[in-house]
């Protein structure tokens, strides 16, 4: 630290450049890359307090004067000193986003949801590839104890939400797609019973009775959810199921799609029409089918879950039930953020509506 000369030694002076400057004429304080915070709000038309609300994540500003503001920091390269602030407030400004399975295409835009409301509260995001394994699952909820992350957004099975649950209940997180309503954590999702009800009944009105189900490991609740909703349609159309129609994988990739449907085929009483819990697995059923001859939706008609962008590109289009998945994860970091807010609100759990996108191939 340099200290400045006592009036009684002047240091001395050389060059007609190196008189100092009055107080009344010397800049405002500067971030290490050379852009003032006054600066910002001057480019922005703001005042220095609203450029700091905004650079805070507070949700008293206008929507219209938050993109101002941010457009003002991208163009001066002004950069927050994070490490000082977040020493003053015992904040990282990290959220963590936990996702079983980064192969799936349907996690992507959920991410990009999270991301999007993250960024406009001056929050980062770590994507965590937690492979649907408690145990490192467990290591990311010991940053939340650990103070390293502010909070967490969970995709994971709602079996090893259930698991860690007791351990978990007072961290800062909130269930997105795979949820427990009895855990009393703040969750996101859609009716996945009446859902799986809706694809089917679509299947039945097009006059299919041997409608077969490839399902996802019954770990999952959604699951379970859809299963069950394809089995009550089934039923209060009079129809019995046969269990042989049913399969439950341990994968969604298009590779286990195509092999279920596959042996599906290769039974006398093969399905007429086949509802797939995934896009990915539908889409690998569709391959599945053409490998043993069978034409969609001539021979077999498909439908999948969850409209991913690749759902209306393949030959033909899937006919499928569509998740908002950017919403999804919209609402899930803006619930998490109510909850950071004030930790001790009852911050309420939300459904959202699906819808049956019917194409070519049901």
């Amino acid at each position: 630290m340099s200290r400045t000369p006592s009036r009684a030694s002047p240091a001395p002076l050389s060059g007609a450049g190196s008189q100092l400057q009055p107080q009344s004429q010397r800049r405002p304080p500067r971030a290490a890359d050379g852009a003032s915070i006054a600066g910002v709000a001057e480019q922005a038309g703001v005042s220095v307090a609203t450029v700091s609300r905004v650079l805070n994540g507070h949700e008293n500003v206008r929507a219209a004067t938050r993109d101002k503001v941010l457009a003002a920091i991208d163009a001066s390269g002004y950069r927050v000193n994070e490490l000082a602030r977040n020493l003053r407030t015992a904040e990282s400004r990290l959220l963590l986003t936990m996702v079983p399975d980064f192969g799936n295409p349907f996690y992507a835009e959920i991410v990009r949801g999270i991301d999007s409301v993250a960024r406009q509260h001056g929050y980062f995001m770590l994507l965590c590839d937690t492979g649907a394994d408690p145990g490192r699952e467990r290591s990311y909820f010991d940053m939340l104890r650990r103070r390293r992350a502010d909070g967490a957004i969970c995709l994971d099975p709602a079996t090893i939400q259930q698991a860690l649950g007791e351990a978990s209940q007072a961290l800062p997180w909130v269930a997105c797609c795979e949820f427990d309503p009895e855990m009393g954590v703040p969750y996101v999702g859609i009716d996945n019973y009446r859902a799986a009800g809706d694809a089917v009944r679509h299947l039945l009105a097009r006059g299919h009775r041997r409608i077969g189900l490839i399902n996802s490991d019954v770990d999952y609740l959604y699951a379970r959810q859809r299963q069950q909703g394809y089995l009550d349609a089934m039923r209060d159309a009079g129809i019995a199921p046969d269990p042989h129609w049913r399969m439950n994988l341990n994968s969604l990739d298009y590779a286990a799609g195509a092999s279920a449907a596959a042996r599906l085929m290769q039974r006398p009483d093969a399905p007429s029409a086949i509802f797939a819990v995934s896009d990915t697995l539908a889409i690998g059923v569709i391959h599945g089918l053409r490998s043993v001859g069978k034409r969609v939706p001539a021979d077999v008609a498909v439908a999948g879950f969850d409209d991913i962008s690749l759902a209306a590109q393949i030959d033909p289009p899937l006919t499928t039930i569509a998740q908002p998945m950017r919403e999804l994860g919209e609402t899930a970091a803006r619930l998490l953020l109510q909850r950071l807010a004030n930790p001790q609100a009852n911050v309420p759990g939300v459904l959202l509506p699906h819808r049956l996108v019917i194409r070519g191939s049901a």
